[in-house]
Parts: C-alpha cells; sequence; structure tokens
C-alpha cells in the first residue's frame, strides 16, 4: 500500500519493528490526524491495535483491513471491527487479487471494497485514483469474508496437485469444485451467492492458486512432497479456527476435507487425491 499511495497521499506508517529506512513513528500521535487507518497486518493483532488507537480515532476515521484469516477466537477482521470499534467509526475491508511482488513491479492490481456505505468506496477510489489499483464496491461484507479467508485454504490444494503433476484438467476440475463449496459455505454464512465469483472469491482464488509467488500454492507443493515442518499461514490457520471453534461442518464439504484430512495426516498425499477423486466419479 505504501508503494501504491506514497506519492498520492500523506503518509504516516507505524510498524512494531520499523524497518532501517523508516524513522519511527508514536501510534497515538499519528492517529488523531488520520483521516484513513490501514490495517496491512494479520488478523491477530487487530483487536489489540483497535483497543490501543480506539480513544485518539477522529469520529469519521475509516478503518480498512486487508487481513485475509480468522483470529484466535475465530473471528474475521470484519467481525472483530464491528465490535471493538467505537459505534461511530467506520470500516471497509479490502481484498482482491494484490500479489505484493506484482504491485512493487508496476504491474495492475485488483480489489474489492467491501463497506456498507457507497460514499466510503468513492473516497477510497478518489485516494487510489492515478495508481494501477481498481476498485469495485460491493456490500457483502460477510461473503466477501469468507470467500477470501477460505480462498488461502483452496488454493493450497492446487499446489498439492501441481507438485504431484497431476495435470491441467484436475486444475479445471479444482477451479469448479472450489466455486461450488465456496458459494455453499459463503451463502451459510449469510453472504450473497455471487460473491464468490467476484475479484475476492475466484478472482484472487485464481492468482493465490496458480502464481508461483503465492505462499499457499508453494505450501501445497511442500505437503505434497512430505515436508511437513514449517507449514504455517493464514490457509492451515483457517482450518484449524474452523475445527476448534466448529464454524462450519468439514465434512460436509469434499474438497475441505480432503485438504483438512491431508494437513491433519500429510502421507502418501497422492493416495488420499486420487481416492478424493474416484469418490467425486461415482
Amino acid at each position: 500500500m505504501e508503494f501504491l499511495l506514497k506519492n498520492h497521499q500523506s503518509l504516516a506508517i507505524w510498524d512494531k519493528y520499523p524497518p532501517a529506512n523508516h524513522a519511527p513513528i508514536k501510534l497515538e500521535d499519528s492517529i488523531p490526524r488520520a483521516d484513513v487507518a490501514m490495517f496491512c497486518l494479520p488478523v491477530n493483532p487487530h483487536r489489540e491495535i483497535i483497543h490501543r488507537i480506539a480513544p485518539y480515532l477522529q469520529k469519521h476515521c475509516l478503518c480498512i483491513s486487508v487481513a485475509k484469516g480468522l483470529d484466535e477466537t475465530g473471528k474475521t477482521a470484519a467481525q472483530i471491527f464491528s465490535e471493538s470499534l467505537p459505534p461511530s467509526c467506520p470500516y471497509a475491508l479490502l481484498y482482491g487479487p494484490m500479489i505484493a511482488e506484482e504491485i512493487l513491479a508496476g504491474n495492475y492490481a485488483f480489489a474489492q471494497l467491501g463497506c456498507r456505505d457507497h460514499g466510503i468506496f468513492k473516497t477510497i477510489q478518489d485516494c487510489f485514483a492515478g495508481t494501477k489499483l481498481y476498485l469495485e464496491h460491493t456490500d457483502d461484507i460477510e461473503g466477501i469474508s469468507w470467500a477470501v479467508i477460505l480462498k488461502n485454504v483452496y488454493a493450497m490444494v492446487f499446489g498439492m496437485a501441481d507438485e504431484l503433476k497431476l495435470g491441467a484438467n484436475v486444475r479445471g476440475y479444482l477451479v469448479t469444485a472450489a466455486l461450488q463449496e465456496l458459494q455453499q459455505i459463503v451463502m451459510r454464512m449469510g453472504g450473497h451467492p455471487d460473491s464468490p465469483y467476484r475479484l475476492s472469491g475466484l478472482g484472487d482464488l485464481i492468482t493465490t492458486a496458480t502464481s508461483e509467488n503465492s505462499h499457499h500454492h508453494a505450501l501445497g507443493r511442500k505437503i505434497a512432497r512430505g515436508e511437513i515442518n514449517d507449514i504455517s499461514g493464514e490457509g492451515p490457520h483457517t482450518l484449524k479456527m474452523i475445527e476448534q471453534h466448529q464454524l462450519l461442518p468439514i465434512e460436509d464439504y469434499a474438497l475441505l476435507a480432503l485438504i483438512h484430512a491431508v494437513l491433519s495426516r500429510p502421507v502418501d498425499v497422492r493416495s488420499q487425491f486420487e481416492n478424493y477423486l474416484q469418490y467425486q466419479n461415482r
């Protein structure tokens, strides 16, 4: 986000461990002057940061999260914002195909801004005017939250299939199977049926599932090779939270159940994959 906005907006960047090229700033000094607070960090620290800055937020300050995961209580970034921000503070989610390496290379990126007020969307669209980030609006906060969270889970299975050299036909099948389950789950969670087919769902899934720069695609490859050390990321953590907090009946979704089974027992992944495919053909 810094790369996109630094020549267009006045920025104050806080980092718990600031890199050498950033002068440290005090969060409590910068937040009172902010019109927009962008949370470019994992979902787990969101609640802590909100509690820290809440007394200093201007009433109109818009909080935006790009976090694509569940915290340790099984909550999405949107749920944390809703529960923790002062009632007067608006919030939004920014999700879509935005691979950092491509943005830094000057390539295009695309995202949905999920917010209730279309006026907020216009404000943020104006903030990114002149950049190569293209935005579209949605008010389906629940739908895009679950679509983007689960795409990290499904992306791993594409890495597994590629490592096992199962071929392009299997990859095509996995896209349709993942989308079908995404739609079912999004609707179960109160989202709109078309949200999985937009940028936060299909767009980000294809990007994450096919890019060699994707962490979760690489995780899938590692798991298929039997390299089970240091298997960490939003996808594995999401599955853990879904199971721990009983957010979904994993067994009701065959592809999700396969991914869960492989992560739980990453042994002979090819056989587990082929058993899944043969079962789908019955």
